[in-house]
């Protein structure tokens, strides 16, 4: 190995550079005003494809423990995402038929914020959540939760106590673990013989197809396919049995596992069909992913233009949110309270904190209407139409939105 770095999925060596985005702090460390006099740490945000599996990856630079002991990341502060939870629990138990007597368990459950719609469909539930501080507001929420990492070792410990799956639940958590096979052999071990998986995860080609570069921050290990996916799962002898593509964050997969050794659900249509399109894609040649990192650099420049020009024409400029693809997108392009005074997010928990790497202070969503700003950057690109409803007042003084991902649009 050149720089002694292997693939986290098959271990070969890592010699191909995907993206590199320099140096940034990491994407959920925030700053209190106590901390401002204090530095931070920076770390390399470069990202690797394999040549053998071709899982694109992000080498751990940091510890599950710092990144997601003490969270403030709440999922409920969405109401789009929650709108996409309670669909899918209700078409969980239209489709397979849970209820009373099976059991839900939902990996990285956060806040509670899709076990709730399960347990008022009366199917008995668990969340697993390494954050304690998040878990707390899940028991709050009357959602029952274990304060753990999911891998090989919690899933013998479920089994001991009684709670093997019927189904497990995974969110946007398979692309945040460093070690992935163990956290496929914990699924192997905790689904029941007849029960299922499903995972969703941002599709690495449609990250591709629309320069979503912000959503590569150091909580995001790897960067997925179907065509990874599923070697993946058939070394921890589970199957890919179907597959849905959805909008939720750009353009992502939602995957339905079971064992090997069962044959049924039988493998959909869906699943032969996306495997076609991924292979006339390019899923298994290096060439595919070159030249993503020149659409990056274009992002960059035309993001930083039309910033400088709107400040040199007197224009006010904020932010709205503050979530970890935004600071990505700040940091990778060097912008600070130079450029955006402020920005706003609707979670207490962000409010009076500083975006880490660029120190541009949260408030709450108020102060957009108290300073009435020309233009206002939406961070959270893949909330834009919640965001631009919630805001609408903006327009009244003659605001606009600017979309920056994935090319910058600016809306009235």
């Amino acid at each position: 190995m050149l720089n002694g770095l292997a693939c986290r999925a098959c271990g070969q060596s890592l010699e191909n550079v995907f993206v590199d985005l320099g140096m940034s702090p990491l994407s959920n460390a925030y700053v209190r005003g106590d901390q401002l006099q204090q530095m931070e740490p920076f770390y390399p945000l470069k990202v690797y494809v394999c040549a053998h599996c071709f899982l694109v990856q992000l080498p751990a630079v940091a510890t599950p423990e710092q990144i997601f002991t003490d969270y403030a990341y709440f999922s409920s502060f969405s109401d789009t995402w929650l709108q996409h939870a309670k669909s899918y629990c209700d078409q969980m138990v239209a489709r397979f038929g849970f209820g009373a007597s099976h059991q839900v368990i939902e990996v990285a459950s956060n806040d509670g914020y899709l076990l709730q719609y399960f347990r008022d469909l009366g199917v008995p539930v668990l969340g697993i959540e390494p954050a304690a501080n998040v878990a707390r507001a899940a028991e709050e929420r009357g959602v029952p939760t274990i304060v753990k990492f999911f891998g090989a070792q919690t899933a013998d410990e479920l089994n001991r106590i009684g709670k093997a799956a019927d189904l497990l639940v995974g969110n946007n958590v398979l692309a945040h673990v460093p070690d992935i096979n163990d956290f496929v052999e914990g699924i192997a071990r905790t689904i029941k013989a007849g029960g299922i998986c499903t995972l969703e995860f941002p599709h690495l080609f449609k990250m591709m197809e629309r320069n979503e570069f912000d959503t590569i921050y150091h909580e995001h290990f790897s960067y997925l396919s179907l065509y990874t996916v599923e070697g993946l799962f058939a070394s921890h002898n589970l199957t890919v049995f179907d597959v849905d593509e959805l909008p939720t964050h750009g353009g992502s997969l939602r995957v339905y596992g079971r064992r090997a050794d069962r044959d049924r659900p039988a493998v959909s249509k869906r699943v032969h069909d996306l495997r076609d399109r991924e292979g006339n894609a390019g899923v298994d040649k290096l060439e595919t992913y070159a030249g993503f990192a020149d659409r990056v650099h274009s992002t960059k420049r035309r993001l930083l233009e039309f910033l400088i020009e709107a400040k040199n024409d007197g224009k006010r400029v904020v932010g709205y949110g503050a979530p970890a693809k935004g600071n990505t997108l700040l940091n990778y392009c060097g912008i600070r309270t130079d450029l955006i005074e402020f920005t706003v997010d609707r979670s207490p928990h962000k409010q009076g904190l500083f975006l880490p790497g660029t120190r541009i202070p949260i408030y709450a969503p108020e102060r957009i209407f108290e300073t009435r700003p020309d233009y206002v950057l939406v961070l959270p690109w893949n909330l834009k139409d919640e965001i631009v409803q919630q805001m609408h007042r903006v327009t009244e003084w003659g605001g606009k939105f600017v979309v920056p991902i994935p090319s910058l649009e600016v809306v009235a």
